[in-house]
């Protein structure tokens, strides 16, 4: 009898903490943004709807949701979401519909971002289209006339414990996703689109940040799929299809003479579609006291990539007023394994190094890249580090 009560008793328990957590789930606040006034027409601008709607999840102690329904909602001008005064545990921004900018590309050209994300935390980005409609704006530069530089699509600044999962960003202005300034940043199943010509849209740009993890991307863009500014630490690449755009780019760096360094940063498993370079890193032929260090770029198959591997420490594009001096960018162990495919180019592997501050600790294995079934070449300058096993092209270290 006593055995009896004992299992009624722990039954009793287990009930209570599954209604418990439950119940936790069901009390999460939900916000819908059509209750704030947002239309889904694509027609009247929903700004201050999605505004008000942060807001009012700022304010609740709970775990929220702002829902965005299925439907194309304009957003005709900067959105900030700032984080300072929030109250919320946690926020999820599930978008089940399409966000488009403005027809006028200068309404939102003026803007430096189109969606901001200012000190906030733990928040989720959940799913939706962001369309900035950037067309008219790349078309505007392109006949060289007075044009705005073009708002970025999505920038986290200033931000921790932030999630980006299964969004769509079609024709940014200017980068699609920023992260600046921020830590433990996940961004995961993404899609990027833009033409092969549009200028300045890169896929996803990080500096001065850490803990930053991108998974399972397929970016095709006119920039850099992912370009890894000063300051980023302990990033994490994987999964990634990228093409067209001009690679994975630590860099470019040297634009300034006190710049942060670059340190753990891994690339693995990553396709490159003809694309101008594979695994690159970019500085300009000035003085500076960056550095990169402890990179290994891991598993990767190049489809007729014009430059798979490059190092180019005297990187000066379309100018004619390039510095003359030497790269202080110290560049230091970093490792290149299972890279193989096809190069666009013969020359398949490219390191253009200081000679002030030579490319040390560099080391090759497992690398198999041809120029059309012929043998490929390389070019290097002021290297060394070793290969191990088979390298082909041969001849660098």
């Amino acid at each position: 009898m006593a055995s009896s009560l004992s299992y009624v008793h722990v039954f009793r328990i287990v009930i209570t903490v599954i209604m418990s957590h439950f119940g936790q789930l069901d009390a999460r606040t939900s916000l819908n943004v059509l209750n704030f006034g947002a239309k889904p027409n694509g027609l009247v601008d929903s700004t201050k709807a999605f505004s008000d709607a942060w807001d009012n999840a700022c304010g609740l102690e709970d775990s929220v949701i702002i829902y965005v329904p299925k439907g194309r909602y304009l957003v005709s001008r900067e959105l900030r979401f700032e984080g300072e005064s929030c109250r919320s545990r946690e926020t999820t921004l599930r978008i089940d519909g399409t966000l488009i900018g403005p027809q006028n590309y200068r309404l939102l050209g003026k803007e430096e971002n189109w969606f901001s994300f200012i000190g906030v935390h733990n928040i989720t980005v959940l799913g939706g289209s962001f369309d900035a409609k950037g067309s008219t704006l790349w078309s505007c530069k392109a006949k060289g006339l007075n044009c705005p530089e073009g708002a970025t699509t999505l920038r986290f600044m200033d931000s921790y414990n932030v999630r980006i999962k299964g969004i769509l960003s079609l024709n940014s202005q200017l980068f699609h996703i920023a992260i600046n300034r921020c830590r433990n940043i996940k961004i995961e199943d993404i899609r990027i689109i833009a033409p092969d010509d549009s200028p300045n849209t890169d896929g996803v740009h990080i500096q001065l940040s850490t803990d930053i993890e991108v998974r399972n991307a397929s970016i095709k863009t006119g920039d850099d799929c992912i370009s890894i500014g000063p300051g980023t630490k302990n990033l994490m690449v994987d999964g990634i299809t990228c093409g067209p755009g001009h690679g994975i780019s630590i860099g470019s760096l040297a634009k300034n003479l006190e710049e942060q360094g670059v340190k753990n940063v891994t690339v693995k498993k990553a396709v490159f579609v003809r694309t101008d370079n594979g695994l690159r890193i970019k500085s300009w032929p000035r003085h500076s006291n960056g550095f990169v260090e402890r990179v290994r770029f891991l598993g990767a198959r190049m489809v007729n990539v014009s430059y798979p591997i490059l190092i180019d420490q005297n990187y000066c594009p379309g100018d004619s007023y390039c510095p003359s001096q030497e790269s202080g960018i110290k560049i230091n162990d970093v490792i290149y394994s299972g890279i193989t495919g096809t190069s666009a180019t013969t020359v398949a592997i490219k390191m253009d190094c200081s000679e002030r501050f030579p490319c040390t600790g560099i080391r090759m294995q497992a690398i198999n890249l041809s120029y059309y079934g012929k043998e490929a070449k390389t070019s290097c300058t002021n290297v060394s580090g070793k290969q191990l096993g088979l390298v082909l092209p041969n001849g660098c270290l």
